[in-house]
């Protein structure tokens, strides 16, 4: 057993696991909404998650044409195809294979994900994360992160981990955000292997699987052989995990197998939406309505975001 497995003395367990509900949204793009609002108190401070994995070009060419958001930040990571983003505040942007991008919408910005491809696959997710409301109104930010950008790194069982946020085994990944501190990871694992994350107790997780299956929750990351007790999450499944004190996650794999982990500090605040805007009461969507209507989302301005 190689060190990189050996910082998990206790798994968490899988506490629930969720198929998501077949969906489209923009001008009719099919995905599959995983993280939906009934979770969101659970997720904390996530919002919602969108995977997509599309063959056919009818599923996806409409994109999602111009349209609001304030109050939280979007992560989108391609696995395949092209998006192009454009947005008032003048960025835009080609979103690639391996490729991510992160937006904070913060007071509000209109923006547009169009597919700059005409056939193919098209697939990846799409993340929701919340802004704590010291943020809600702050200026947008953008950045578009290339895949040669996202650090990456294996372990000696060939276990590959690609880190979009946070920390992996001493690799910082491309992006750390304060308040809520997301991990973001997509892990790659070789049939018959085993990784592990530390996970702060604090923060809420989850793992969703789009190749194979993994086998969550099996014992410590040095036990000798594959544990027994490990819950299986199959291929479109997500599995939240229990916040029982484990001190991380160990996952194995008994097929290929390739999943995206993330957790993050809640924000213990009121959430409320409608539609693309998330803020904490009632009067602040009205409020984000009437500015809206006032046209003063079309009146912004952008400022980098910094690593």
């Amino acid at each position: 057993m190689n060190a990189s497995q050996t910082n998990v003395t206790r798994s968490r367990a899988v506490e629930r696991l969720v198929q998501g509900q077949a969906t489209s949204d923009g001008a009719g793009v099919k995905l599959t909404r995983v993280l939906s609002q009934n979770l969101q108190r659970r997720l904390d401070p996530f919002l919602m998650l969108d995977a997509f994995r599309n063959e056919n070009p009818e599923d996806y060419m409409g994109g999602f044409p111009d349209h609001p958001h304030r109050g939280f930040e979007t992560v989108t990571y391609m696995l395949a195809g092209r998006m192009r983003h454009h947005d008032n505040t003048g960025n835009q942007g080609l979103l690639g294979p391996g490729g991510a991008q992160w937006m904070t919408a913060g007071s509000g910005l209109i923006h547009s994900e169009l597919p700059e491809q005409e056939d193919g696959l098209m697939e990846g997710f799409q993340l929701w994360l919340n802004l704590p409301a010291k943020n809600k109104m702050i200026a947008p930010f953008y950045r578009d992160i290339p895949a040669e950008h996202i650090p990456e790194f294996s372990t000696a069982d060939g276990v590959t981990v690609r880190v979009i946020a946070g920390e992996s085994h001493g690799i910082k990944g491309a992006v750390a955000r304060p308040d809520t501190e997301p991990l973001y990871l997509d892990v790659h694992l070789p049939a018959g292997t085993r990784f592990s994350q530390k996970l702060p107790a604090a923060h809420n997780a989850f793992l969703y699987t789009y190749r194979g299956e993994a086998i969550v929750g099996a014992g410590s990351a040095t036990a000798a052989s594959p544990a027994v007790n490990g819950k299986a999450v199959a291929d479109r499944h997500m599995a939240i995990l229990a916040n029982d004190g484990g001190d991380g996650i160990v996952i194995e794999a008994v097929v290929p197998t390739r999943v995206i982990l993330i957790a993050g500090q809640p924000l213990n605040e009121p959430i409320a939406q409608y539609g693309p805007f998330v803020m904490n009461t009632a009067q602040e969507i009205q409020q984000t309505l009437q500015d809206y209507r006032d046209g003063k989302f079309e009146a912004v301005t952008v400022q980098a975001l910094v690593a």
